[in-house]
């Protein structure tokens, strides 16, 4: 498809090289106190009325970002952060589905005076965490860059292809079960030491953890996937770069994720997709500069200006 990344290519590479000279120094923690009284962490660096928000993935922290941020340029700020019952951020209500996910970050974000207008970065079930915030606060959202990004009524998809059971979170869900399990048995000092999969840090936050790493899960494809059923019309004004792993899955499988990807670049009138051969579905470890260059690319478009419209390009 023809596209305004096409044009502005060289604006995006000379803005890569400039953030090369300008990278972001190390971040520093900002935490915001929600309207209920829990904190929620940001790990912020960098200045620029741009601010690039990093939503991390299943079961990671604002850490998972660590190999990324500092290949972004100095010129925006970047703030990663630590979702409910992760890393520094204090255990919420359930269900911890993506409206609830948006709404904390609406309210962090502006408790902690973290302004927009906001490029979203989202990674895996992150990049749905994405577009429930980006229907939330749709004038503050400027694009997006979706790495290896789960979709709505992920498993249905999947099944409708391949048959009952592909693409099944069950595995998933039973890991975080045994661990909430596992957790709550530590109480008691007679249990056996809690696996190392199962371990946090602290080990007395592996309650709430593991509590809002079942309720994330349990929620991707009943309200987390149904809240996005209604449209996002706000997508097609958005630069937006959905970025596929090309090593997480058997050829005809993949053929099959890249589609999808390609329908949620599709919701943009500048939306793009590509995959990325060498890398797995962690690509925020196996390819982090090519988040990066995504990310690079998308400012570019955002700072000249070029509107998407509302057709295809």
């Amino acid at each position: 498809m023809n596209s305004p990344f096409a044009c502005l290519m060289g604006l995006a590479l000379m803005l890569g090289a400039g953030g090369a000279l300008a990278a972001q120094m190390p971040p520093h923690t900002v935490q915001a106190r929600l309207p209920d009284g829990r904190m929620l962490s940001f790990q912020c660096a960098g200045t620029g009325k741009l601010t690039v928000l990093l939503e991390s993935g299943w079961a990671a922290d604002g850490a998972a970002w660590r190999k990324v941020m500092p290949l972004l340029p100095g010129d925006v700020r970047v703030c990663a952060y630590d979702r409910a019952g992760s890393g520094g951020s204090d255990a919420g209500p359930l269900p911890r589905d993506g409206a609830a996910i948006a709404k904390d970050l609406d309210d962090g974000l502006r408790a902690a005076g973290i302004s927009g207008p906001y490029l979203l970065v989202g990674h895996s079930a992150g990049g749905l965490y994405n577009r429930h915030f980006a229907l939330r606060r749709p004038r503050d959202v400027a694009g997006m860059v979706l790495a290896d990004s789960s979709i709505a009524h992920q498993q249905a998809r999947f099944e409708a292809v391949f048959g009952p059971g592909a693409g099944s979170r069950d595995p998933i869900i039973e890991r975080a079960r045994q661990c909430l399990e596992a957790a709550g048995a530590t109480r008691d000092a007679s249990a056996p030491p809690i696996s190392a999969r199962c371990r946090t840090t602290p080990a007395e936050a592996a309650a709430g953890r593991w509590t809002a790493r079942l309720s994330e899960v349990e929620t991707l494809a009943g309200s987390t996937s149904s809240a996005l059923d209604a449209g996002e019309p706000d997508l097609a004004k958005l630069p937006l770069v959905v970025l596929t792993a090309g090593k997480a899955h058997a050829p005809q499988v993949l053929d099959i994720w890249a589609g999808f990807h390609r329908e949620i670049a599709a919701l943009s009138a500048c939306g793009t997709a590509r995959v990325v051969p060498d890398s797995g579905h962690m690509m925020i470890f196996d390819r982090p500069d090519a988040i990066a260059d995504a990310v690079n690319e998308v400012v570019a478009l955002v700072r000249a200006g070029k509107p998407c419209g509302s057709g295809r390009q």
